[in-house]
């Protein structure tokens, strides 16, 4: 699909304190296809309007940006294509971009996953993407801005069978051309042993919740053994979180004293060193922002001076295992907590 030449599209200008995108790190997939290692988050946590994504995706571009993590459920994509559209019109080649988007739960059945992706790929004015995910493991859905209490009332547990119907569709989705790789989203090790086991195309990333504050060890490592690229989202703790997600008991990264010290030192927003972190630990962090100041300083922050192993090894110890975005929406029966969702005995929770 070539870009669009009409003179409505918003006008896209690299800007002159921007990054080289040649510069930014890249992570190395199973097929050898290089995925920029960060990216720009288009999820505006029902509070931040399309429009103004759509304005960020071009911004992050014009400094560098080549990676946009997406997804049908944003409700988004057709502004961000728009973007992606000026941006090509604008000089930069379809190949040079790296865009994700994700299948929404409602939409895991037969004939449901080719439908959902062509629509997307319609959205967003390409021919193909770099990476489809299924965005979580259940068929559950729920509406826009629901509270934590909200339930799909056709909600069930992890069914491997069922996912693996799910997975053969996106299978064919790389064998039809239209995803160069497929993955999986919101994982836990239990369920990615399976679908290892029997997938025929194995997942090439998995998109999970990472900042220092919740590192996800065992899961972290398991995906980088098995050759899957850690994609991790909130990864400055995600502030701007819906309020269903937000419990008590939550802690906040960008405070935490030894981030403070240790971004100061360096010279940067503790929100910074969260993403300059990520990079450097070898996950690809899909930070959401909307001002130029702080996406150009994350991608500042990923191809800077690189922080020390003992800096390093003092944010490895920060870990809370806290947890942000709990997922109670997700849950499938009475007097269950969200813990059921992720597996947190080492076995998938039974129906």
């Amino acid at each position: 699909m070539m870009p669009p030449t009409d003179t409505s599209l918003p006008q896209f200008i690299p800007g002159s304190e921007g990054i080289d995108p040649k510069r930014v790190p890249q992570r190395t997939l199973y097929t050898n296809a290089k995925m920029p290692a960060v990216g720009l988050g288009t999820f505006g946590s029902d509070t931040v309007t399309g429009a103004q994504i759509a304005e960020a995706v071009l911004g992050a571009a014009a400094v560098g940006y080549r990676h946009f993590d997406c997804a049908s459920v944003y409700g988004n994509e057709d502004l961000v294509g728009g973007s992606l559209a000026a941006i090509q019109a604008g000089g930069v080649a379809r190949e040079e971009l790296w865009v994700t988007s994700k299948v929404w739960n409602d939409k895991h059945g037969l004939g449901q996953v080719a439908a959902s992706c062509e629509q997307s790929l319609s959205d967003l004015g390409l021919d193909y993407l770099d990476l489809y995910l299924v965005h979580w493991p259940f068929p559950n859905s729920h509406g826009k801005g629901v509270d934590a209490h909200s339930r799909d009332p056709h909600a069930q547990a992890y069914i491997h069978d069922y996912y693996m119907q799910t997975w053969r569709q996106m299978e064919l989705l790389v064998d039809r051309g239209l995803v160069r790789h497929i993955g999986t989203s919101n994982m836990t090790v239990p369920k990615l042993e399976l679908v290892l086991r029997d997938a025929h195309i194995r997942p090439a990333a998995n998109e999970m919740e990472l900042h220092p504050h919740f590192q996800q060890p065992e899961l972290f490592q398991y995906v980088l053994d098995n050759g899957i690229v850690p994609i991790g989202y909130s990864p400055i703790g995600s502030p701007a979180r819906p309020e269903r997600d937000k419990t008590p008991g939550d802690t906040v990264d960008i405070e935490d004293p030894a981030l403070v010290r240790i971004a100061a030192k360096h010279g940067m927003h503790p929100a910074t060193l969260c993403v300059k972190w990520a990079v450097q630990r070898g996950q690809v962090p899909i930070p959401f922002s909307t001002t130029p100041r702080n996406y150009l300083a994350n991608l500042q922050a990923a191809v800077g001076e690189p922080l020390s192993a003992q800096e390093m090894q003092e944010i490895s110890e920060l870990d809370k295992n806290c947890r942000l975005i709990k997922g109670h929406v997700f849950l499938w029966k009475d007097n269950q907590t969200w813990e059921d969702l992720w597996d947190t005995d080492g076995a998938i929770t039974p129906p």
